[in-house]
């Protein structure tokens, strides 16, 4: 009799785990590099905003990041197995706080990336993660404990250069984009930074 209780209670969790409760146990498999890519290159970063010489020092910092990590090696293109190419899209600074003279004290800036991997040999892209972005809140550097517009980008380098690598390694859904959604329509250079006028308030749906 007890067997049989057993049994039951074994067939009714497998009956619950093919229904409702299957959205709770699926658990889809990464999107990892195939066994042929050992080693990697790290394609100078193409810079699309007005914003000179954000592309030098996030090469950079993309490179460092991966050979701390010491997943794969890495090699000058032409001897690579696969290739990490990203294009900056995006310098949004804004100012969020004002003093009495409506001078900006403080800031938001948020860099926003597309991230590709190139199967070399094949000559084909294995996937691309869109929108990867970078934010950083700050506060002037006029003021105690703040700092410098530079200073912010650096830190958002380090950001993004973890996802990157993160991203690589780890596969899809390690590190995802922003929703396309949520970003605006592409800005001229005039507007690539805010006035310094109080910006209105913005709300957007969140779906």
């Amino acid at each position: 009799m007890m067997r049989m209780r057993s049994l039951a209670c074994i067939a009714l969790a497998a009956s619950f785990s093919g229904c409702g409760g299957s959205e709770v146990l699926y658990r889809p498999s990464h999107q990892i590099l195939p066994e042929n890519i050992h080693s990697i290159a790290i394609r100078y970063v193409i810079n699309k905003t007005q914003q000179f010489g954000l592309e030098d020092k996030l090469t950079l910092q993309i490179r460092d990041e991966f050979l701390r990590n010491g997943e794969y090696r890495i090699l000058p293109e032409d001897r690579s197995d696969g290739i990490v190419q990203v294009t900056i899209r995006r310098y949004i600074l804004v100012p969020t706080q004002f003093d009495t003279v409506l001078t900006p004290i403080a800031y938001k800036l948020r860099i926003m990336i597309d991230l590709a991997f190139i199967d070399r040999k094949e000559n084909r892209i294995l996937w691309t993660e869109p929108n990867l972005e970078g934010i950083q809140s700050y506060t002037a550097s006029t003021l105690s404990g703040g700092i410098t517009e530079e200073q912010a980008r650096e830190l958002i380098w380090d950001q993004i250069a973890r996802d990157i690598v993160k991203r690589t390694v780890g596969g899809f859904g390690s590190v995802t984009g922003t929703s396309i959604r949520e970003i605006a329509p592409d800005l001229s250079p005039s507007e690539q930074k805010a006035p310094a006028l109080p910006p209105k308030p913005i709300i957007r749906k969140i779906y």
